[in-house]
């Protein structure tokens, strides 16, 4: 049997894939306490990542006061933790730079070798240094109260620094030099895929590897306890939310409050479309930007500031009152809520999310208007058999997602207008879970309903996707 050799470029793309995978898992695990190889003593907390530990001395060692104090711990031991740390990181980056332009031609790789030579040496540079920290905690006089050890994640990243030195060496050695008149190309699908990464990679961190707390559901725990075999205690939280009378009445009065407004909110989504469409018709521009402008303003205000606003006008001692010699407190009283609520979101959001329609108004074809214009339409039929119909997809792409969001409404403006009078009816299911989790330390509960919320939100999605796609025969999923 015969095998054919594999050329120079087919063996330097094998160790392009090696270099690609070790350096997609070393940033993957960079955000996962569990495989820090930084945590050389129990001082340094459990939910101190690789990451964390490079960006947030503090973070670090906020344990290690005592200890450092007392001289159990020596400060040079600290700062090769510390350095080390960033210069993994460093050496990650430098090593994600080399990933990247190795999607390019052949003189697109020769330029990032180098960066993954430089990121493979950092990330074995950085865990030398921390390998030296270690030796330094070890030789402790107090180790009972250092409690030194060698962390797991340490020969992980060494596995994953030691694929990457071999593949860059690999590849600067295998690659054949590129043509000088050659240059630097990438195909547009990779540059589309390199444009997109970051937006994955914030939307893993933010979406995603929060998920890795639900496991508080499976356990007995309180704020600032551990999770072991000893507090395990399954599925109780799921069944305490339905067998708990208590509970139960909370969870229907808090549904009840979440599903009015968003209820509320579904049926005023026409209104930023709406007002769109007569912000187009305005003619004049100066006063057309203006009003757009001060309608924008307002989503960038905090609702912090808008309560502040709100107590300004409508308190005891407001304009209102003020002006026409009132003693009311508007804000205190239960009647109304929810339409209120709904009138602070709008005044708030209209203006913001009319951009979207304000841009579909732009992509409409012109060669419409001037055709409704030659069959006699006038201004308002013209929006109305134009203007209405094209805007039409984006509105139902919108009502889609608000469906799915049905049960997601913050917790923002609630917990500011929140008083001892209105909380039973203000009290959404999002300020319900914080007040349990965060005030009354009922974390697991918290959990359980979060948990519960996001499956219910996921199957709306796709039952909405699901009536879209039957009825308009298009879907957005």
């Amino acid at each position: 049997m015969k095998f054919k050799a594999l050329s120079g470029g087919e063996r330097g793309e094998g160790f392009l894939w090696i270099s690609r995978v070790a350096v997609f898992l070393s940033v993957f695990l960079l955000f996962f306490p569990q495989a820090s190889p930084t945590r050389i003593t129990s001082l340094i907390g459990k939910n101190v990542s690789l990451f964390t530990s490079a960006v947030s001395y503090t973070s670090l060692t906020s344990e290690m006061g005592r200890a450092l104090s007392k001289g159990w711990l020596s400060y040079f031991s600290v700062i090769c933790l510390y350095v080390g740390a960033i210069i993994m990181l460093l050496g990650i980056i430098s090593s994600v730079v080399a990933a990247c332009t190795s999607l390019g031609n052949l003189k697109l790789k020769r330029l990032g070798a180098p960066f993954g030579l430089g990121g493979s040496i950092g990330v074995s540079a950085g865990l030398a240094l921390i390998f030296i920290a270690y030796l330094q905690v070890s030789e402790t006089s107090r180790p009972e109260k250092v409690e030194p050890m060698f962390p797991a994640g340490y020969f992980v990243y060494l596995v994953l620094g030691f694929l990457m030195l071999v593949s860059a060496v690999a590849i600067m050695i295998i690659l054949p030099k590129a043509e000088k008149e050659e240059k630097y190309y990438m195909e547009p699908k990779y540059k589309l895929f390199l444009m997109f990464l970051p937006f994955a990679m914030l939307c893993f961190v933010f979406a995603y590897l929060p998920l890795y707390g639900w496991r508080y559901a499976f356990f007995d725990y309180s704020a600032g306890g551990t999770l072991s075999a000893e507090n395990f205690v399954g599925f109780k939280w799921f069944t305490m939310l339905f067998e708990n009378d208590a509970t139960k009445a909370d969870i229907v009065r808090v549904l009840r409050n979440t599903l009015v407004m968003s209820g509320l909110g579904i049926a005023t989504s026409w209104l930023p479309m709406a007002f769109a469409i007569f912000l187009n018709e305005i003619k004049v521009g100066w006063f057309k930007r203006i009003v757009q402008t001060f309608t924008t303003i307002p989503n960038f205000i905090s609702w912090v500031l808008v309560y502040a606003i709100a107590l300004a006008i409508f308190s005891t001692d407001g304009f209102i009152n003020t002006a026409f010699g009132g003693n009311t407190n508007y804000l205190m009283g239960n009647s109304f809520i929810w339409l209120k609520m709904l009138a602070w979101g709008t005044w708030k959001g209209i203006g913001w999310s009319a951009i979207i329609y304000i841009a579909g108004i732009s992509g409409i074809d012109q060669q419409l208007y001037e055709a409704a214009t030659v069959d006699g339409a006038g201004r308002f039929q013209k929006m109305w058999h134009v203007t209405v119909p094209g805007l039409l997809p984006t509105y139902f792409v919108m009502l889609l997602m608000s469906v799915a969001n049905v049960l997601s409404n913050g917790m923002d403006q609630y917990f500011v207008f929140q008083n001892a009078q209105n909380t039973s009816t203000i009290q959404v299911l999002d300020l319900y879970v914080y007040t349990l989790g965060i005030t009354k330390g009922n974390i697991p509960l918290s959990t359980v309903i979060g948990m519960v919320k996001s499956v219910v939100s996921v199957v709306l999605l796709f039952g909405a996707n699901g009536i879209s796609k039957a009825i308009r025969g298009e879907s957005i999923v």
